[in-house]
């Protein structure tokens, strides 16, 4: 269901859509959370030991497509200011452990993680999901929730900007968009420059070192239909491909495309 946000009323609802959301995950579900709390800003979360941290948001800094930064959350702590109450270590429907850049396990509760690493750095980044409701109220199809999976993303050919001792290059999600709606999608899009903005690519794959589209990196694979173009955005699993390319010797980040729900509006980033 999605809320119209013009009315306290209705922004009250979506605020608790997204605390109802977090508390089922903190409960034990596990859902690719595109189309959840429909209105509500989402994020990409990495948790670094403190010694990475600088890197990392110099990395950020350097490469703010990919990686735009709504919070940092100091070393050792769990809260954020984008959502009251709640918890990042339990929050998020599903969590990716590293080690030495290598993926270790998938979690559903992040805690005991923090107790491992007490510095940890966290940082929460804008993601496209949160301009996906302003794109179906224009009438414009996000294939991955009609077909209820997880949205496609890509590792490209092209490098992101070094920063200290991270580098790797950059991830991209994509939706399929009707030939006719593409400059629709781009404006629209490009009015939400906190959560990944303006596609970076529209078209031919190839280009970005894309070799298949229907053997995506992470999440699914969805149906193209005739008429429909290709259309790639900044991803914020691109700090996941830093950590890998990089060794990093520790972190933590959200599953591709379980996300962590904030309680703030997607209007709050419109430009």
């Amino acid at each position: 269901m999605n809320f119209p946000l013009s009315t306290s009323a209705a922004r009250a609802q979506a605020v608790q859509a997204a605390r109802a959301a977090r508390e089922a995950y903190r409960a034990g579900r596990a859902e690719p959370t595109a189309g959840v709390a429909p209105g509500m800003t989402q994020a990409n979360m990495i948790a670094l030991p403190r010694d990475w941290a600088w890197d990392f948001l110099l990395y950020a800094q350097r490469n703010p497509k990919p990686c735009p930064v709504l919070d940092v959350i100091e070393a050792g702590e769990h809260r954020t200011v984008l959502a009251e109450g709640a918890d990042v270590r339990t929050d998020i429907p599903r969590y990716r452990v590293w080690r030495d850049g290598r993926l270790a396990e998938e979690v559903a509760d992040a805690t005991a993680l923090w107790d491992e690493h007490p510095d940890l750095v966290t940082f929460l980044i804008g993601c496209s999901f949160t301009f996906e409701t302003p794109l179906q109220e224009a009438g414009i199809e996000v294939r991955h929730i009609t077909q209820g999976c997880n949205v496609p993303m890509y590792r490209t050919a092209r490098a992101c900007r070094p920063a200290g001792r991270l580098h790797g290059e950059l991830v991209v999600s994509m939706r399929p968009i009707p030939a006719h709606r593409v400059a629709d999608a781009v404006a629209i899009s490009a009015r939400f420059p906190s959560v990944h903005g303006a596609p970076v690519h529209v078209g031919d794959p190839q280009a970005l070192g894309i070799a298949d589209l229907g053997r995506p990196d992470f999440g699914d694979p969805v149906r193209i239909e005739p008429g429909e173009v290709p259309v790639f955005w900044a991803c914020g699993v691109t700090p996941q491909a830093a950590v890998m390319a990089s060794g990093v010797p520790f972190a933590v980040t959200h599953a591709p495309g379980y996300m962590f729900i904030t309680d703030v509006p997607d209007s709050t980033y419109h430009v």
